[in-house]
């Protein structure tokens, strides 16, 4: 599964006039950090703080066009200002695509780009050849849940304290996430489960997020 290239991304994920995507490179991190600081102060804690952490990003990222690695970090930008960043995680032995963290300036958040990211996602996933797409989102706010509703994702359930989140001033406690997905394959290529081999609790809730 090989990253597309920038100019691809284009073309998979398309972007309002004016916008485009940049590949992150090592003199970029610093001020993507600042950025993300500013525009999401909370994401110091909890499963995101890795993208305001410097040596997160020559250990695990993609940088400069250098050593090929699982994870994606891409700028937004207008113009010449940074409005944004959106970052993928490849799982290679399982042909699936990690959406890990998207955000955008509050003055840029009117332009639906977490929508055209979300749907843009799908057809950036298919030409790696990956089958499945997955994601998780906070409950603090509904614009990410909303977004992947409109990408078709699925919802799947609740994570229960799978990440952390400051509730209030100095306040942090572990927090509920939606996960949501989306097959990439078709169903006829997906072995559906024997319910004998269910508990009836597994399969109480499989007949209800399944009911086909």
């Amino acid at each position: 599964m090989k990253w597309p290239a920038i100019d691809e991304l284009s073309t998979l994920m398309p972007l309002p006039e004016g916008y485009r995507y940049e590949q992150l490179d090592r003199a970029n991190v610093a001020p993507l950090i600042a950025a993300l600081m500013s525009w999401h102060p909370a994401i110091f804690v909890g499963a995101a703080s890795c993208f305001v952490r410097e040596e997160f990003y020559p250990a695990r990222v993609c940088l400069d066009g250098g050593v090929d690695k699982n994870i994606l970090v891409v700028r937004i930008m207008f113009n010449d200002e940074l409005v944004g960043m959106w970052s993928v995680e490849r799982e290679a032995d399982s042909l699936a695509i990690y959406a890990r963290l998207l955000v955008i300036a509050p003055t840029h958040r009117g332009m639906k780009l977490s929508v055209l990211t979300s749907v843009g996602s799908e057809n950036v996933s298919r030409s790696m050849g990956a089958q499945f797409l997955y994601s998780l989102a906070t409950l603090t706010t509904p614009h990410l849940q909303r977004a992947l509703e409109h990408a078709g994702y699925r919802l799947l359930g609740f994570f229960p304290g799978y990440s952390r989140e400051e509730i209030a001033p100095g306040v942090v406690k572990r927090v509920y996430e939606a996960v949501y997905a989306k097959l990439l394959v078709p169903e006829d290529e997906v072995h559906r489960p024997d319910p004998k081999n269910m508990t009836p609790k597994t399969k109480a809730l499989f007949d209800l997020l399944f009911p086909e």
